[in-house]
């Protein structure tokens, strides 16, 4: 029940955006493992038809022969809590580590990791992912971490979803954008 509690807060809550696991309410479910995403929707560019009076102000848009509108939005998951062989697959890493592949955060205890495909493949330590981390997420595999227990300094505000975001989550001064701090399990 607190599943779907939590996922009525959830503006637009049967297609959310993929920033929705930033939200307070949303993050803890799926570091938890309560709460994932679907197997059906890895690229999050989708096309919706749309009312024919609806306007067209989406970065992406189309008319088809007969009138009918559609617009493409991106970001787009389905989170569920139902289960799918999919989700338990390993994700196959390639990369070695190497200190100047992978730099430190500025304020945490951590790399940071690019893209998904590029998790180093021999590194024990925390890892701040892009979110879109989640769409290869195995649980057996990873332990999703909270980012307010790699602080570096007590002055680096507390963030209650336990992500890294803002201006905290930057290298060199040069902020990135929000991450997942995940730390392999099998090393």
């Amino acid at each position: 029940m607190a599943i779907l509690e939590a996922t009525k807060a959830l503006p637009c809550s049967n297609k959310p955006n993929l920033n929705a696991i930033t939200y307070k309410e949303i993050f803890p479910l799926i570091k938890k493992n309560r709460l994932w995403f679907g197997p059906s929707i890895h690229s999050g560019d989708r096309e919706f038809g749309v009312p024919k009076d609806y306007p067209l102000h989406a970065s992406g848009y189309r008319i088809d022969d007969d009138g009918n509108k559609f617009i493409r939005v991106k970001g787009v998951r389905w989170f569920t809590n139902l289960d799918y062989q999919e989700r338990h697959e390993d994700l196959i890493l390639y990369n070695p580590y190497s200190p100047e592949s992978y730099p430190k955060y500025d304020n945490y205890d951590a790399i940071n990791v690019d893209k998904t495909k590029e998790i180093p493949m021999d590194y024990k330590g925390a890892m701040g992912v892009p979110i879109t981390f989640l769409d290869k997420y195995n649980p057996e595999q990873f332990e999703i971490l909270n980012s307010n227990h790699l602080r570096n300094n007590e002055n680096v505000p507390y963030k209650s979803h336990g992500l890294i975001k803002d201006k905290e989550g930057s290298i060199d001064g040069k902020p990135k954008y929000v991450r997942i701090l995940i730390k392999n399990k099998r090393l």
